[in-house]
């Protein structure tokens, strides 16, 4: 029981991070990160909120990570909808300020990446599955052996793009991130000395009977 709930922290906590990373990146005013550009194209053209958009996009990535033969586990549903809620909880109580002037958006756009990179890392060390945009980033690492910084950025551009054509919010704020999240991430992972080719995600089956076994052990 124990280990399930140590487990159970460290995944909420991840989530928690993550959403903690979005809401910076926002308040930084200096431009939304590239993923959070899609969303608020979505919900330009949608009307959905912040963490709405999330959670429909997770769903999305999900069906196309599956197709590359990627595990769907627990930590992956809980992923679309756990970061998607904490999003909408942290903006709606406004426990992060607003920046007001450029030098506090700078610290708060890079302390928002490694957030964010803290959080990706704490989750999927877990190994109940990836988050989507992970499990996609995860995905393409193991089909094509190239490393998570280029991966990453790629991934970024791309849903930067996208968001861009919907009307999402793009600054100096947005470049930063595309370029940087992929070396926090691989910063983070070498710190810990974790490497994502080496974790075996269990699927929903596998990560009950997992969660079973810690029951009655």
């Amino acid at each position: 029981m124990e280990k399930i709930l140590g487990l159970i922290i460290r995944i909420t906590l991840g989530f928690f991070l993550c959403a903690c990373g979005t809401v910076m990146a926002l308040n930084s005013r200096l431009g939304l990160s590239p993923w959070d550009v899609f969303h608020q194209g979505l919900m330009n053209v949608t009307g959905l909120t912040m963490g709405q958009a999330s959670i429909i996009v997770g769903i999305l990535i999900v069906a196309i990570t599956s197709v590359l033969g990627l595990k769907v586990g627990l930590g992956t549903i809980a992923n679309m909808i756990g970061i998607g809620c904490f999003i909408d909880i942290i903006l709606y109580i406004k426990i992060i300020p607003v920046c007001t002037n450029t030098f506090t958006g700078i610290f708060m756009l890079i302390g928002s990446l490694f957030a964010s990179a803290i959080g990706s890392y704490l989750y999927i060390g877990c190994e109940m599955g990836c988050g989507p945009r992970d499990g996609l980033m995860m995905a393409l690492v193991k089909i094509t052996g190239k490393p998570i910084s280029i991966i990453r950025f790629c991934i970024e551009m791309g849903a930067l793009i996208i968001g861009w054509t919907l009307g999402g919010f793009v600054g100096i704020g947005t470049l930063v991130t595309a370029f940087g999240i992929g070396y926090c991430v691989q910063i983070i992972y070498n710190v810990f000395k974790s490497d994502v080719k080496l974790l075996k995600h269990r699927n929903i089956k596998e990560g009950l009977k997992f969660m079973n076994e810690c029951i009655t052990n």
